[in-house]
């Protein structure tokens, strides 16, 4: 989900998962944009599901994926929380996040699934992702890696 968050964000997505794990000379775990398109295939939400065993490299590469995209995105989640707290004065960018996140879901995850409509659910949706713009918030530190990965065994 934290990437659906960040693939929201950035319309560039998966080119900016790949040219960060170049970065992050992450190379020999994810060679190319279909190691990553299938990692992100793991979920069960997503219409196209496999069920792979994720690496345990594998989970930590996307884990310094996340971490770096969240950095480098920052401004651009705290200009959306911040137009969700004051809706009268910047509801275009909450909208506007709101309906793209809405239309991902759509396009990539199977819309039978009952944990996919309460995504559907404005209610629902919005309390979503505002806990996974938070939760990228809180990685933008120096200990953030450390800090998603933990959240994410404890989740």
């Amino acid at each position: 989900m934290l990437i659906l968050i960040l693939e929201t964000i950035d319309l560039n997505g998966i080119q900016s998962l790949y040219a960060l794990s170049n970065k992050l000379n992450l190379k020999d775990v994810l060679p190319n944009k279909v190691t990553i398109w299938k990692l992100r295939n793991n979920n069960p939400l997503r219409k196209s599901y496999v069920n792979n065993n994720i690496k345990q490299d594998e989970f930590e590469a996307l884990i310094k994926i996340t971490v770096e995209m969240s950095r480098f995105l920052y401004p651009y989640i705290r200009e959306i929380l911040q137009s969700k707290e004051d809706l009268k004065k910047d509801s275009v960018i909450w909208n506007d996040f709101n309906k793209r996140f809405i239309d991902l879901i759509k396009e990539r995850f199977n819309l039978d699934s009952i944990r996919v409509k309460k995504l559907l659910n404005q209610t629902e949706n919005d309390e979503i992702i505002i806990k996974s713009l938070i939760t990228l918030s809180l990685c933008i530190s120096n200990q953030g890696y450390q800090k998603l990965k933990n959240f994410l065994y404890d989740f």
